[in-house]
């Protein structure tokens, strides 16, 4: 993933009062301040555009903050693009929540999911006006859907027991097990967890619901992935993107991975098809290919599927590069050999010409438009990050944010041009905020390669002052630090209480080219902490304002493990040693790391193998062995839920700490996962966070 009536003026304020003296903030001569974390929970965030078919407006997802209930709250607004002043209404009335929208073939209803009834159903709203209608009544939740192209059927994907036959035998499994006072539960092959839930046996599974003539969805869906032992879509951040329908709303293609006891370690997504009515089984598409095939599109004849592929099986970060695949011979072809960027979920333009997708890229996340015949890529949007879009005929709307600027939605002509702002939200708000100013730095890195950064000044920055620093290390360890407005890690809370702050996209990060994505892999200790190194005495030397001497690092999920890697390998920057070191949800022992993460392909192709296969793989640079070498204070932040590196970590680095008398502070959250997102628990780790900084920094 909020001109003349700004939309934060048209919507309640849902943020409880918190003390006056939590909300406490300094102001400069001009009545500036500095962002801080409530500033960032009671924000306004935007997502999900989607056009009616005739361009002339947009639905959007509109999240807000009701900090007593700990919560986000999300409900649908309405907007149109060739207004000449922001209109921004809301669509669905007052206690009505629902995300997912979605128009009618005649942009006179929209769709949307909302747990209005009990359970999280597909509902509609006329876009005249009028009460909400209920769409699908089934005894569980649906987790996403997509309408046909005629609007007479719906897709939707709901967890199931796959030997069950109906709907009711899964509700009724449910039922007794809740009611069943043993606890135990007994598993066969892996996943037993992922991410932050625990496997009950249900799968995630396509069915098909015809719609009445009364608006309302059969009683008794069609299920048409009977038989796939997959989540589809896949599981836990899979969305609608991973299946579609054809033109004539006869076919759904979609993707699965169908790995029995090795899907913990495999990452073979395969691209299927099957007819809307189930008359008959799945066909599998892509069966040659043992890498991950993902997110199919239809061309609009209906003869050639669109998606998207990796070559590297078990590699997770490997190039998605763009397919096409001809339905009659199943001949394939590469569209985009000569782009170097791994594509993201597609949309097709109106006259079938060109393809529309988003990616990272040299530190931001563009919009691209790549001409199908040639494979040419165009940039068509960018300045930050295009978190969603849509695109009718020649319309193009989209969601962008930055690092000064939350996201926003934005109107242009399909090729980019003409784009304006069309929502404000949260500019009343931060009306007296003052942004740290951003710069974008390089540097030569490891292999003589040339390395970026940003630097971020606090936002009272004077010429001539040196100020503290804050230097951030990105998780992934193949991501990317972008121009965005990040919700868990923005640099603006830090510069709003006067720090700089440095980030480096050492070697691994993405949107540089998948040959600088893949130098990490098997070389997390060294080729990456030479590009901090490096980065480092770059930004100090290139930025005068930066206190090295004044310094605390900072590292979530790799970044944490490259915390642990810094406490042990890198006491000394240039001008002394940190102050401080923070970290989140890191790897402190990576052997273990091995064998208790679920998604295993990781560990697996990180280390060059498994842990019993290639040992050395994991102990040439496992943090645990360096513990010796531990002096700086450190705050340590884990979470019970995270399965992807267990509690267990942090524990463990929190007695390292303290049984060599180090000083040293462990945050745990109870109910959270590999991310913090409850609005009171980020408030919490923020306070932590900053109260540590406070301590140890001038």
């Amino acid at each position: 993933m909020p001109r003349l009536r700004p939309l934060s003026r048209l919507v309640p304020l849902l943020l409880a009062a918190l003390p006056l003296c939590a909300l406490a903030a300094t102001h400069d001569a001009a009545g500036k301040r500095g962002f801080n974390v409530r500033d960032l929970v009671n924000l306004e965030r935007i997502s999900s555009p989607v056009l009616s078919p005739d361009g002339k407006t947009v639905v959007f997802a509109l999240r807000q903050t009701d900090y007593t209930a700990n919560k986000g709250i999300t409900s649908l607004w309405i907007e149109h693009p060739d207004a000449h002043a922001a209109s921004a209404t809301r669509l669905l009335g007052d206690g009505m929540e629902g995300d997912s929208p979605a128009f009618s073939a005649d942009g006179r209803d929209v769709y949307f999911l909302s747990s209005k009834s009990g359970s999280n159903q597909v509902w509609r709203q006329a876009v005249a006006g009028g009460a909400p209608v209920q769409v699908t009544n089934y005894p569980l939740d649906v987790n996403n859907f997509k309408l046909s192209p005629d609007d007479k059927s719906l897709a939707v994907s709901i967890d199931v027991f796959t030997d069950c036959n109906d709907l009711a035998c899964t509700k009724q499994r449910l039922d007794a097990k809740a009611a069943n006072k043993a606890s135990g539960v007994i598993f066969d092959r892996l996943f037993i967890r992922h991410w932050d839930t625990w496997a009950d046996g249900r799968r995630s599974q396509l069915f098909t619901a015809a719609i009445g003539a009364d608006g309302k969805a059969a009683a008794a869906p069609v299920w048409v992935t009977r038989g796939i032992d997959g989540d589809v879509p896949s599981k836990p951040f899979g969305d609608q993107t991973e299946y579609s329908w054809s033109p004539d709303g006869k076919t759904l293609a979609f993707d699965v991975r169908i790995a029995g006891k090795t899907e913990a370690w495999s990452t073979n997504f395969d691209i299927y098809s099957v007819p809307a009515d189930g008359s008959a089984a799945p066909r599998n598409w892509t069966a040659a290919n043992k890498a991950w095939d993902a997110m199919p599109v239809f061309s609009h004849d209906g003869k050639t599927l669109y998606y998207t592929a990796m070559k590297t099986p078990g590699f997770e970060a490997d190039r998605f590069a763009i397919m096409a695949m001809d339905l009659a011979s199943g001949a394939t072809r590469e569209i985009d050999p000569s782009w170097d960027r791994s594509a993201g979920a597609l949309v097709l333009s109106a006259d079938g010409k060109t393809l529309y997708t988003t990616t990272d890229d040299n530190g931001e996340h563009p919009l691209f438009a790549i001409d199908i015949a040639t494979g040419v890529a165009k940039k068509i949007a960018g300045g930050g990050v295009i978190q969603d879009f849509d695109l009718v005929g020649n319309k193009l709307v989209f969601a962008r944010a930055n690092l000064q600027s939350p996201a926003q939605l934005f109107a242009a002509d399909r090729d980019g041009r003409g784009a304006r702002q069309i929502t404000h939200n949260n500019e009343d708000r931060l009306k007296d905020v003052a942004f740290g100013a951003v710069e974008r730095f390089h540097f030569t890195g490891w292999n003589n390669d040339t390395v970026y950064g940003y630097v971020v000044k606090p936002w009272n920055f004077e010429p001539g002052k040196k100020y503290p620093v804050v230097f951030l290390v990105h998780g992934g360890p193949q991501d990317s630090w972008l121009n965005e407005f990040h919700y868990r890690w923005n640099p603006q809370t830090y510069t709003g209480q006067g720090y700089a702050v440095v980030e480096i996209d050492f070697h691994g990060s993405t949107g540089y080219g998948q040959a600088f994505t893949d130098s990490i892999s098997q070389h997390w200790g060294d080729r990456p902490l030479e590009d901090l190194q490096k980065g480092w005495a770059a930004a100090l030397q290139q930025f005068p304002f930066l206190d090295g001497a004044d310094a605390c690092e900072l590292g979530a999920s790799y970044g944490g493990y490259m915390t642990y890697w810094i406490a042990g390998n890198w006491n000394t920057p240039a001008s002394g040693q940190w102050k401080c070191l923070i970290d989140h949800d890191g790897v402190f022992d990576n052997r273990m790391m091995g064998y208790a993460t679920e998604e295993l392909w990781f560990s697996k192709h990180e280390n060059g193998g498994t842990p019993w296969e290639n040992p050395q793989g994991y102990e040439q640079f496992n943090p645990i062995d360096y513990v010796k070498n531990w002096k700086v204070p450190m705050l340590i932040v884990h979470s019970q839920h995270d399965y992807r590196i267990p509690v267990e970590q942090g524990i463990a680095a929190f007695t390292a700490l303290q049984m060599r008398g180090i000083e040293s502070k462990y945050l745990y959250f109870p109910n959270e996962s590999h991310w913090v997102q409850k609005p009171q628990d980020s408030v919490q780790w923020h306070d932590t966070v900053n109260a540590w900084l406070r301590e140890h920094l001038q």
